[in-house]
């Protein structure tokens, strides 16, 4: 006599079941190879693996495959293949089956997709590619002009040294642009952070998303400070691009006299470029505040620059001495400290904690504003 036992399936037609676990109705679930599977049909558990009623699920040496409630089996990989599926059956129990809950991405790479979206969309916008084309341009013809039209007794002597050599039109024109036009670029990017999405109306869908508010406030410095690192590099390249095609090159004079060689002078640029950068970030965080707001970008953009306006006319009355040093635009232009020897550690130090400062102080009330406020658009 066999001992082989027979049980039915949900559709009643009889198969050999060689020992295995038995089914319930509505599900049958069969191991081999030494797996457990479970199979649970109205409350009814067997086995230690997971299987789901409405389906017929069956594990074999360590593969899965899927069926649904009319009995049809899926293919080896898990993905279903065969028909009779019962809608909203999560008979796919393992391995993130299209009906399993889906996993929460990590923090880290969800804010890493989130920043390379962000820094995607601001440097393929026009507006922000027409601003570093500007950037560039200004140094090249400050170049052309200083090499047709030349230069006079009253030129200022850091400018008159360009004729002597291309790398310092490069510090000549990060001096006369972190006044107005940097800091203009870099206030259309930090007042269109918020605003820009508020007036638009995607920041409540934006925030729909499993990032925060907190982290989106992060994500959104985080692209403004690159843009302006951005600014301040495209700067630089294009004056020292202008300056090696026009003008001689060599062994660089520093402001104290000493004569450095050319390639400690091109690490001394890069000095520069990060510290103007630094400068840009700060006033990128007071663009950011303000952009918390208001809904209007513009809005934004033009309470900035009216900003630095004020802080430039508070630095040439003299009856304002006093709180000179407390002004952002002060320290702006104190990169200079790079092309003396040594360098101005000390005051470039002091320079890059107000930078800090400026942005600790104002990321602190984009913060609070922005979390607290409601979102309506």
């Amino acid at each position: 006599m066999s001992t082989a036992r027979t049980t039915r399936d949900s559709a009643g037609s009889a198969r050999p079941d060689a020992g295995k676990p038995s089914g319930r109705t509505g599900a049958t679930a069969s191991g081999a190879a030494g797996g457990l599977v479970d199979g649970r049909a109205d409350g009814t558990v067997s086995g230690a693996a997971d299987g789901r009623a409405d389906g017929t699920v069956s594990g074999g040496a360590g593969s899965l495959v899927d069926g649904r409630a009319a009995g049809r089996v899926a293919d080896q990989d898990g993905r279903p293949a065969g028909a009779g599926r019962a809608a909203g059956t999560a008979a796919w129990a393992g391995a993130g089956g299209p009906f399993a809950e889906p996993m929460r991405p990590r923090p880290l790479r969800a804010t890493g997709r989130l920043l390379r979206s962000e820094l995607g969309l601001t440097f393929r916008r026009p507006r922000n590619i027409a601003m570093l084309v500007v950037l560039a341009v200004v140094p090249v013809i400050m170049g052309v002009v200083l090499r047709v039209v030349g230069m006079d007794e009253d030129t200022p002597s850091i400018v008159t040294q360009v004729a002597g050599n291309g790398v310092m039109l490069t510090f000549v024109a990060m001096s006369m642009l972190i006044q107005l036009l940097l800091p203009l670029a870099v206030a259309v990017v930090a007042g269109e952070s918020i605003a820009g999405e508020a007036g638009g109306g995607t920041l409540r869908y934006l925030l729909t998303a499993p990032a925060g508010r907190t982290r989106l406030l992060l994500v959104k410095f985080a692209n403004m400070a690159v843009f302006a690192l951005a600014a301040c590099a495209v700067v630089a390249l294009a004056a020292l691009v202008t300056g090696f095609a026009l003008f001689p090159v060599g062994p660089v004079t520093l402001l104290s006299g000493t004569t450095i060689p050319l390639f400690d002078g091109l690490l001394r640029l890069l000095l520069v470029v990060a510290y103007c950068a630094a400068g840009m970030a700060a006033f990128g965080a007071i663009g950011i505040a303000v952009s918390t707001m208001t809904e209007v970008p513009i809005g934004a953009v033009a309470g900035s620059v009216v900003g630095v306006v004020f802080f430039q006319v508070f630095s040439l009355i003299p009856q304002l001495e006093p709180i000179r040093p407390y002004l952002l635009t002060t320290w702006w232009s104190t990169f200079d400290g790079a092309m003396r020897d040594p360098v101005a550690t000390d005051v470039m130090t002091q320079g890059l904690f107000a930078f800090a400062s400026y942005a600790l102080i104002a990321g602190a009330i984009a913060w609070g504003r922005f979390t607290s406020r409601d979102i309506t658009s």
